[in-house]
């Protein structure tokens, strides 16, 4: 009898002891669990950074001086072009940081196009343009092209891709035969936001942020009349803010937003057709030779 009590005492000890060890496991387990959802609650569910680019006045002034030379100056059409292109170059990462950077490049842009004086009342879409351009609109067909010739011009190169034909212009992309761009690819839209800066001692135009939730929008100075005052930069500022040396700019301030996001659908314009950018790209358009202009 003796023998038996021990028995069922040593089993129901044993019992005990491991409805005891399951215990302790299940309350561990579930502490786990609750840790590692307060650590995942802890970092904002689809969180995305943004490159935010911060533009001054010196930065509009050199993009209008870009659109400016290197078109007919016959639309706004040609203008939105051109600016796409500088943007482009300015998103991919491979050229300048900074819009004045980027059109200031030596070889790149047209002669002169810096230093020479503009008649801005042979332009009258211009100041729209630039300020479309700022406000994160793109020509539709550019699309990636960082390269335009004059539109008459033939070339032998086979990775010239071409896109479109604006404002006297033949833009393209560099691809290989296997289609892949040869070049950085410029940020597309909802990647990245302009933001209008003032200039400051230290500064070089145009900067890059990294992350858009530790951006502050800058103050920007009291709102100019854009259409009764148009803005009139000093050459010598305009190409001092090329260089970090940059101190002062003395003209004024646009109209804009502080941030600007990339629109996702961009405007509708008039451009070349398929069968004139077929043409183009085909070689059997009405194309000379002649030298590059933006190679």
């Amino acid at each position: 009898m003796t023998a038996i009590r021990c028995a069922r005492i040593r089993g129901l000890t044993l019992l005990t002891g491991l409805l005891l060890l399951a215990g302790c496991t299940s309350s561990q387990t579930t502490s786990s669990i609750d840790a590692d959802a307060i650590k995942a609650s802890a970092v904002p569910a689809g969180a995305s950074k943004k490159r935010v680019y911060n533009y001054t006045s010196a930065d509009r002034e050199c993009l209008k001086r870009a659109m400016y030379f290197e078109s007919e100056r016959s639309s706004k059409n040609g203008f939105m072009a051109v600016g796409s292109v500088v943007m482009n170059r300015l998103t991919s990462g491979a050229y300048p940081g900074t819009i004045c950077g980027v059109v200031s490049q030596e070889k790149q842009f047209a002669p002169g196009v810096m230093t020479r004086k503009m008649e801005e009342e042979t332009a009258p879409e211009l100041e729209l343009a630039a300020d479309a351009i700022l406000r994160g609109e793109r020509h539709p067909q550019v699309k990636n092209a960082m390269f335009f010739h004059q539109s008459g011009l033939k070339f032998p190169y086979r990775n010239m891709h071409y896109v479109t034909v604006a404002g006297g212009n033949a833009f393209y992309e560099k691809r290989g035969r296997d289609g892949d761009l040869q070049t950085p690819a410029p940020r597309q839209s909802g990647e990245y936001v302009l933001s209008f800066a003032q200039p400051s001692p230290a500064s070089q135009g145009l900067t890059e942020i990294t992350d858009l939730a530790q951006a502050t929008a800058p103050t920007a100075s009291p709102a100019t009349d854009v259409a009764s005052s148009p803005v009139q930069a000093d050459t010598s500022a305009i190409a001092a803010a090329a260089s970090p040396a940059e101190t002062s700019i003395s003209v004024e301030d646009p109209i804009l937003p502080s941030i600007v996001p990339v629109p996702i659908r961009r405007p509708e314009l008039p451009g070349a057709s398929a069968a004139e950018v077929a043409a183009v790209n085909t070689g059997t358009g009405p194309l000379r030779s002649g030298t590059n202009t933006l190679q």
